[in-house]
């Protein structure tokens, strides 16, 4: 079935595969425990830690392995958030774009509740967060602020660098963070990222495993746990670690820092060309997200006269698989949050897809694509009229 779905998922490298497979039979032991497959099991999950660290440019006391990148959106968002109150309660704001993923969200949401003054930043039509919002938000009393490295729905790139000298500048007491999970198959995420204290990966979205993510947080950033329990993960994550998943990660992701250069090319060249094709070939076809800033893997189109949900549902029975837009909004009848934010008009928003190529894209795919696209579309279309 021809896969235009990678910002969803990725399947699994071969390489992270066979790296994991030890790990769910012969070698099981718990890391936490003194034995000798245990000992076997803490080397490997160290061994994991140390690569994930050198790829993403840290100390691999700074590499907390998680249950998703959801969990690390949640850990340093609340947990930077109520460390800093602990620290001063004047530490009681915290600030976000309107169109993080629903992980940054749903934190900022819960520390609201908890008393916490959120502000969410506004973005530009182009996908890409106001600086000068953002400037003007800033203050003493700022805890927290995440802005993400790629939104998950357009593929905009956003300025993290720019962002985190605001900081420096004008909330010097302010923890950065930076959701980096549709960074990594696409962008350098450690040069992206060198002046972010918390930065949060998924291994799912670069060829590694479900289940797996890893927040790096940065020497002397200081972080109340979600999950309390035996104190794993430095204390920040207790609970017995996934050594499986972890070594699967850390070879997924060193994989795809060696071959970013390669991949990013191949993917550029095959998003161009179903760019071209579908503009040459669906009337009022327009392409959400500034071009110039958009990673290349991410293909985020708006077709007016048609629902995004009626055509997803035809293009599956034809056999190509895409999206509307995040998979955890799937399902979903109103345009989407992130279209919203960007002022989209409702009926682009309604009618965007988003067409995801990754590291095993082929050009079958694109060429599927250009035949069922304009296909389903026509057929919508004559049925609306």
């Amino acid at each position: 079935m021809p896969y235009l779905d990678h910002a969803a998922t990725t399947p699994m490298r071969p390489e992270a595969v066979e790296a994991m497979l030890p790990f769910l039979t012969g070698t099981f032991g718990n890391p936490s425990g003194a034995h000798r497959p245990a000992r076997a099991a803490k080397t490997a999950l160290e061994d994991a830690r140390e690569t994930v660290a050198a790829v993403l440019r840290a100390r691999p006391d700074e590499i907390v392995f998680t249950g998703s990148g959801t969990e690390a959106d949640n850990l340093a968002v609340e947990g930077a958030a109520r460390a800093a109150r602990d620290r001063d309660p004047g530490l009681d704001r915290v600030l976000v774009t309107a169109f993080e993923h629903k992980a940054v969200l749903a934190a900022a949401h819960r520390l609201e509740a908890e008393g916490f003054r959120v502000t969410i930043l506004p973005v530009g039509r182009d996908g890409v967060v106001d600086l000068d919002a953002l400037a003007a938000a800033l203050d003493e009393h700022v805890a927290v602020v995440s802005v993400m490295l790629v939104n998950n729905e357009v593929g905009t790139i956003q300025p993290v660098d720019a962002v985190a000298g605001l900081l420096s500048e004008r909330a010097p007491h302010a923890v950065l963070h930076t959701d980096a999970v549709q960074g990594v198959p696409w962008l350098p995420v450690a040069e992206a990222t060198r002046r972010v204290p918390l930065v949060s990966i998924s291994g799912h979205k670069f060829g590694g495993p479900k289940g797996r993510g890893v927040l790096v947080v940065r020497t002397g950033t200081r972080l109340v746990p979600l999950i309390e329990g035996g104190g794993q993960e430095y204390g920040l994550r207790s609970g017995t670690q996934d050594v499986a998943g972890s070594v699967a990660l850390a070879t997924a992701l060193r994989i795809t820092a060696e071959r970013l250069d390669t991949d990013v090319a191949a993917a550029g060249v095959l998003r161009d060309r179903l760019e071209a094709g579908l503009r040459a070939a669906i009337p009022g076809l327009v392409v959400n997200g500034d071009p110039g800033r958009k990673v290349a893997g991410n293909l985020h189109v708006g077709i007016p006269g048609i629902e995004s949900e009626a055509l997803l549902v035809l293009l599956d029975g034809m056999g190509l698989a895409a999206a509307a837009g995040s998979s955890c909004s799937s399902g979903a009848t109103e345009p989407s949050y992130v279209l919203r934010a960007m002022g989209i008009d409702p009926a682009t928003a309604i009618g965007s897809i988003r067409l995801s190529l990754g590291y095993s894209s082929v050009p079958a795919d694109v060429d599927a694509a250009l035949e069922l696209i304009p296909a389903a579309v026509a057929q919508l279309r004559r049925a609306a009229a």
